[in-house]
């Protein structure tokens, strides 16, 4: 983690993906661009156009021929002068562009991971949700993540957020002005419509909440590990559910000795699927290796949102091998757990209980009543219109804004309500929701953030 900085000096980086490729590009920002314009491009540029021609070393021989473009400060993306020199992608020519580019630029260094964007933010082109969002974007790995990234960066969560903080100043300068003038004898809770506006508080704040879920979903997923007793059919299991052959496959009990990890998409939502070792009862494995098999189910079966419990089918009936998934699945966190009942192509389900999922992982019966309810226990509405990227720490404050509000309320609600603790909680309600936007946010948390961001952006 980098500690967050309020630098002057110009930052220059390739912006492009390391590698070989058709065009790469180098960018730079800072006050004042003119100097490396003229150096490089050996001539004036016009704002927002690009401009066809060689990029000069430092002898006046061309390092390459590409398209030069300037955005002068405050229209361009990190708010300072900018220029993108878009040349052909090779290593050796970009290194070249990147080099001379610090030589010819008095002061200039190289950007640090998500500097741009870090720009952007201090110099209030972008807040700091959007600026996560332009990250969540880059990395989204499905078309719905993408679209829901694209949107916050547009400012729709940004809004969302805007809206519910400008409603708790509202009820704020409503308690502070009564606070101001106590001789006013006057209910301002009914006189002013606060009490209702209060209220009203909480299911606007809950709807935004419900849609930042979804949001998070998108973008981190859901982890789910595959557990059970050896040769259940975890691992037949994972092969279906991706639709190749990621794990090995035999008759033999304990196979899989390590975890084998995949991520797949349903409906756009990342699972992150774990096929773990074979769990036994007893805990005592038939050797070294799988013990440290076993020990890691049970880390990777602690940190999931979602365990999926395989029981065998054609094993109903054998005392050992019940009495055996009984005392696994009690060690098993009870809210994550799914029972589901494997090789119903092998043996008859009647009797289970009632709602209990059954599948076969050799012929993929009963696969997508799994998927959709791994996704109706993540929270999961499919077909959502407007749902934006969100990110775990923005869940955590709207958590933080709701119990403010949820206090302010109780505060209001009594008979002689103590105004100056009701004005205090809807402070705390709106810092918190600030905290999400950057307005107040700790400068070592804004450091930690921007240093995630790939360089160049």
């Amino acid at each position: 983690m980098r500690a967050l900085s309020h630098p002057t000096d110009p930052i220059v980086a390739i912006a492009t993906a390391p590698g070989r490729g058709a065009v790469g590009i180098v960018r730079a920002s800072g006050r004042d661009l003119s100097a490396l314009i003229t150096a490089v491009c050996g001539r004036t540029l016009q704002p927002r156009h690009a401009h066809y021609g060689p990029f000069l070393g430092a002898d006046g021989q061309a390092i390459d021929q590409g398209l030069a473009l300037h955005f002068p400060s405050p229209h361009s993306y990190t708010g300072e002068d900018v220029l993108e020199l878009q040349a052909h992608g090779g290593p050796v020519v970009l290194q070249l562009l990147l080099a001379r580019c610090l030589q010819a630029l008095p002061g200039a260094r190289l950007a640090q991971p998500g500097e741009f964007t870090e720009r952007a933010f201090l110099n209030d082109k972008l807040d700091l949700a959007q600026a996560e969002a332009v990250a969540d974007l880059i990395d989204a790995s499905t078309e719905a993540a993408a679209r829901s990234a694209a949107r916050a960066v547009a400012g729709a969560f940004s809004a969302r957020i805007g809206e519910l903080a400008e409603r708790t100043v509202q009820l704020r300068m409503l308690v502070e002005a009564t606070l101001d003038f106590p001789e006013e004898e006057i209910d301002f809770l009914e006189k002013a419509g606060a009490r209702a506006r209060l209220d009203a508080l909480l299911p606007a704040l809950d709807a935004v909440t419900a849609g930042a879920r979804q949001g998070a979903l998108l973008r981190d997923g859901l982890r789910v590990v595959l557990a059970g007793q050896p040769n259940v059919g975890k691992s037949s299991l994972l092969n279906a559910l991706a639709g190749a052959e990621l794990a090995i496959v035999t008759p033999i009990p304990g196979t899989t000795r390590d975890r084998v990890a995949e991520t797949l998409h349903i409906d756009g939502v990342p699972l992150h699927i774990t096929d773990t070792a074979g769990l036994r009862a007893t805990g005592e494995a038939t050797d070294e290796v799988e013990r440290i098999g076993i020990a890691r189910s049970w880390e990777s079966i602690h940190d999931a949102d979602a365990v999926v419990f395989l029981h065998d089918l054609t094993r109903r009936g054998e005392p050992a091998y019940e009495a055996a998934d009984d005392a696994i699945a009690a060690q098993l966190p009870p809210d994550a757990v799914l029972h589901v009942f494997n090789k119903a192509d092998a043996a008859d389900p009647a009797g289970l209980p009632a709602g209990a999922l059954t599948l076969s992982a050799r012929t993929g019966a009963g696969l997508d009543a799994l998927r959709a309810e791994l996704l109706r226990r993540a929270g999961w509405q499919a077909a959502q219109e407007g749902v934006v990227i969100a990110r775990a720490r923005h869940l955590q404050a709207l958590a933080l804004a709701r119990t403010h509000i949820e206090a302010a309320v109780v505060h209001a609600a009594q008979r002689d309500a103590v105004l100056d603790l009701l004005a205090e909680e809807l402070r705390l309600a709106h810092r918190a929701l600030q905290a999400i936007t950057g307005e107040f946010t700790a400068d070592d948390l804004l450091g930690e953030i921007f240093s995630r961001f790939c360089i160049g952006k």
